[in-house]
């Protein structure tokens, strides 16, 4: 087998380096032939990765979190390709999603010289220009893109804390946001929801923001997506939900609503849209599953 080993300079913890050759040293262990590709940017390491996948390689392996697996996203989506992950970002919030937070490098290694896959579903982004971008999972718009923003901006603490204090922060700020939200449920069937919301979720997975399950009932091979809605209400309620969040029990309470989808719309006004933790594009944006599309170095499900 031959592997690209994937790290990206740019990402904002500096983990991955050391995880990285730690990974390809016990690669080559394994007689694996191990390439580490870096470039000087995000968009220098995605044309390098874009270049190792043309000459052959058979598998990539990413050493970092949620963004720079969303760098390998991009470039494996529909080829077949298998990829690993070395969980060493912020949140490794996909890489928990499926059994592999607590893999380190050697793990990791293991995993892909045996060779076990699992296949999963993307979700696909098509922004108002037109462009397409591939989330593998969570899509956050209203208050939890807002604490997005305050996290990415925050230089203390690191780690998955820094998402607790900007949900805090962005609590005490807390308003509606006039959204109208156009889906297409699993059954086929165009639905509407127009109105106030705290915020709208599309989750591939269910985990965002450094371990929250606030789609806990996605599954990234179901052939579908999980929206989950937020209404206003009281500031107790809200906190209530908040709380709740955190064990995934939130989408018991009235003001919460949960769909199957295998499409949705968002159109709001002045909301950024994050997706596996970076910003994917303002609204409005339109997220549609694709079935299948990664292959996945992961435990059995």
């Amino acid at each position: 087998m031959t592997v690209a080993l994937l790290v990206n300079p740019a990402a904002r913890s500096g983990a991955h380096t050391d995880a990285a050759t730690r990974a390809a040293d016990r690669l080559r262990e394994h007689g694996i032939t191990t390439t580490i590709v870096s470039g000087g940017s995000a968009a220098e390491t995605s044309a390098l990765l874009r270049t190792a996948i043309g000459l052959g390689a058979e598998a990539v392996v990413v050493a970092g979190g949620d963004g720079t697996v969303s760098l390998a996203v991009q470039e494996l989506a529909g080829t077949g390709v298998p990829l690993g992950i070395v969980p060493s970002g912020t949140g490794n919030d996909f890489a928990g999603a499926l059994g592999l937070r607590e893999f380190d490098a050697a793990a990791t290694a293991d995993l892909v010289a045996k060779g076990a896959t699992r296949t999963l579903d993307l979700a696909r982004v098509t922004r108002a220009d037109g462009e397409t971008r591939y989330f593998a999972s969570v899509l956050a718009s209203g208050f939890d893109s807002k604490v997005n923003d305050r996290a990415n901006a925050m230089r203390w603490p690191r780690g998955g804390s820094r998402y607790t204090i900007a949900i805090l922060i962005e609590f005490a700020r807390l308003r509606g946001i006039p959204f109208e939200i156009e889906l297409t449920a699993a059954d086929g069937i165009v639905d509407r929801v127009d109105g106030e919301l705290i915020m709208a979720t599309v989750g591939n997975t269910g985990i965002y923001g450094g371990g929250i399950p606030i789609c806990p009932a996605a599954d990234p091979a179901d052939g579908l997506l999980d929206l989950t809605l937020v209404r206003p209400a009281g500031r107790l309620r809200l906190l209530q939900i908040l709380l709740r969040a955190y064990k995934g029990t939130h989408i018991e309470l009235d003001n919460v609503q949960t769909r199957r989808v295998r499409s949705v719309r968002l159109v709001a006004p002045g909301v950024t849209a994050y997706a596996d933790g970076d910003p994917i594009g303002s609204l409005p944006l339109t997220i549609d599953v694709v079935p299948r599309a990664l292959e996945v170095f992961a435990p059995p499900a």
